[in-house]
């Protein structure tokens, strides 16, 4: 389940890293690029399947011979009847090779499981790294917007503020004119102080997945048209919730170890088989000054070792009873598991379908409040309309502008997380989002 980069994601980075002309803004690839590189939860990750891997050479072990190399080495020194001085010696190799071992061998079963659980969980993290990276991307350039927006409402109320003040000095308007644009005016101060905080707070959070942000970051196209998820079966999408989610293969996993692991107890009933092997060799000299004596002996020894546990307390008895325990309660966890990946899928599909409405409605809305506002400046000028009055249809144009393009980018990420609640997503899959942006100079 090991996933490595595509050819054509590939060659979108590197078009994006080693292509791009100098002050370029950075896109969405070229973010997850520095992310892939830099981001701590998905270094852990992959540490964490590298351990993994070695699972099942852990678990292969006890299936294979032991060897074992041994001895000793003494001096002796005694003065009773005579002086005696002398030296022993002795080594002992030693091979066993399992015949038959139940434990040992639900043990490497379980070991294989886990090396598919560790690429699993990595896959996992892999595939949130993409939505993390694309949230907190988007999330800097809503913040952005909202910036941006909030300056040009400054600017145009400064405008406003600045032709109330003349019509008031010239009798044609009253001071509440005048007040009600510098309230709006102060308003806009505070607002623009909060934006230009909230914008930090998202590109620090940027910054801590990428360790180092860009200055700018692409923005999406102008009047870009989003699409509809493919395939359009809601169906279809809770199904694959259902099967091929991570965090539901990770439960199947886990309880396909929890049933290895009963059989695995229940072994501790069953007898093991072991083929043994050894050679000795000892060897002894002793001198005295009345007889000088020594020897040494070599033996060789092969057989078969067999041992049937007949009683351990209940011991084995209770570990069945605890592994079965476990199984329910991996099962029931699998059971939970599918259910909220299955109503992530729904929340996702629901919102990126819903989301294509609101944009629609939304850009429908900017072209209306657009003309209201020209509508209400002209009033303003004839003298049918007073400055509140334009100064709440520019409101409503510019806050129609930032929920039409916070719109775009919650229909993007809803669209992200809907391949991830189905167990789809890949990083192919910002190739097409990445080409919604569009590159601006710094």
């Amino acid at each position: 389940m090991r996933n490595r980069l595509t050819a054509p994601l590939i060659a979108a980075l590197f078009s994006g890293l080693l292509l791009a002309p100098h002050g370029q803004a950075a896109d969405l690839l070229q973010i997850y690029s520095q992310a892939l590189a830099n981001d701590a939860v998905y270094a852990s990750a992959r540490s964490a399947q590298l351990a993994g891997q070695e699972k099942s050479v852990q678990g292969r072990a006890a299936l294979l011979p032991g060897i074992a190399l041994g001895g000793s080495y003494s001096r002796n020194n005694s003065d009773t009847s005579g002086s005696a001085d002398y030296s022993a010696n002795s080594y002992r190799l030693s091979l066993s090779q399992p015949l038959f071992n139940l434990g040992s061998w639900e043990t490497y079963q379980q070991s294989k499981l886990a090396v598919v659980l560790a690429d699993t969980q990595f896959e996992q993290a892999r595939q949130d790294l993409i939505v993390r990276v694309s949230q907190a991307y988007f999330d800097v350039l809503a913040a952005q917007d909202t910036l941006a927006f909030l300056q040009q409402q400054q600017a145009f109320i400064s405008q406003q503020l600045a032709s109330a003040k003349r019509n008031f000095e010239v009798g044609t308007a009253t001071i509440t004119d005048t007040n009600e644009a510098q309230a709006r005016f102060d308003l806009g101060v505070a607002q623009q102080i909060a934006a230009q905080s909230d914008l930090e707070v998202k590109r620090a959070a940027l910054q801590q997945i990428v360790g180092d942000a860009p200055a700018e970051l692409a923005p999406l196209r102008k009047g870009v048209k989003l699409s509809a998820p493919e395939p359009s079966q809601l169906n279809l999408w809770v199904a694959s919730a259902e099967n091929q989610n991570y965090e539901v293969l990770r439960q199947q996993l886990a309880l396909e170890i929890a049933k290895r692991e009963i059989k695995r107890s229940r072994a501790g009933h069953y007898p093991t088989v072991d083929l043994v092997a050894s050679r000795s060799h000892s060897n002894s000299g002793q001198s005295s000054i009345l007889s000088p004596t020594g020897g040494s002996a070599t033996s060789n020894a092969v057989g078969v070792q067999w041992s049937i546990p007949l009683f351990s307390g209940f011991a084995v008895d209770s570990k069945v009873r605890e592994a079965i325990a476990l199984e329910d309660k991996a099962r029931t966890d699998l059971l939970f598991t599918q259910r909220t990946s299955a109503q992530a899928a729904r929340q996702a599909f629901v919102g990126v379908n819903n989301g294509l409405a609101q944009v629609r409605a939304l850009e429908a809305a900017e072209v209306s409040s657009q003309s209201a506002l020209e509508s209400n400046k002209l009033g303003y000028e004839v003298g049918v309309r007073i400055n509140i009055d334009v100064l709440n249809a520019e409101q409503q144009l510019y806050s129609t502008r930032r929920d039409l393009a916070k719109a775009r980018y919650d229909t993007l990420m809803n669209g992200l997380r809907l391949k991830a609640a189905a167990g789809s997503l890949r990083e192919e899959d910002l190739v097409p989002v990445n080409t919604l942006l569009a590159p601006a100079a710094y």
